[in-house]
């Protein structure tokens, strides 16, 4: 393929791609932001530093009691609700089992935090699967659609990528010398 060819393809797919390159940039951004800065990302690093005291083999009930503790008392909070998946974080402080409720015609609803040795409920927080702006980045807080479009952006991205290299190497000078050779 000639250099003007090139040219033209890296053009017309950069223009086409560039208003999809600019909202994946903006919310990545955003939501690296939001990730670096939660209490969520906090927890997580604290968490790191620390040591179960769960050992194995562990214990008969070690993670079954909590889980029938929190089953308990998120049934007296929200009877008859779909669970979706229950969790024992053994590192927190203190140790919790989290019970994440959906609702009875789908979706996610709650998120009931209960400490792990007592059953008392520490939190209700809403329970979401992804958060917002993560979704909004992946295009899929516009449907199906949205991770269709999603998925083009990304491939608009790697086609601008490999033609500006294409470009780049066939308008490149070998001949120069030092860093005049690479940024020309």
């Amino acid at each position: 393929m000639s250099q003007a060819a090139w040219r033209k393809w890296h053009r017309w797919v950069g223009f086409a791609a560039a208003p999809f390159l600019l909202f994946a940039a903006l919310t990545g951004i955003a939501a690296g932001v939001a990730e670096m800065t939660s209490e969520d990302e906090e927890a997580r690093e604290k968490a790191r530093e620390r040591v179960s005291e769960v050992k194995l083999p562990a214990a008969g009930g070690t993670a079954t009691d909590p889980v029938a503790k929190a089953l308990a008392a998120a049934a007296t909070r929200a009877p008859a609700a779909p669970v979706d998946k229950v969790t024992v974080d053994f590192k927190a402080v203190p140790p919790t089992t989290t019970v994440f409720l959906g609702k009875p015609a789908g979706g996610e609803d709650k998120k009931l935090v209960f400490h792990a040795e007592t059953g008392e409920l520490l939190r209700e927080e809403r329970y979401e699967d992804k958060p917002f702006l993560t979704r909004l980045h992946s295009g899929e807080a516009f449907g199906d659609w949205g991770l269709v479009f999603g998925t083009a952006w990304g491939a608009g991205l790697v086609v601008v990528t490999l033609t500006g290299l294409a470009i780049y190497f066939a308008m490149r000078k070998p001949d120069r010398k030092g860093l005049a050779r690479v940024f020309w």
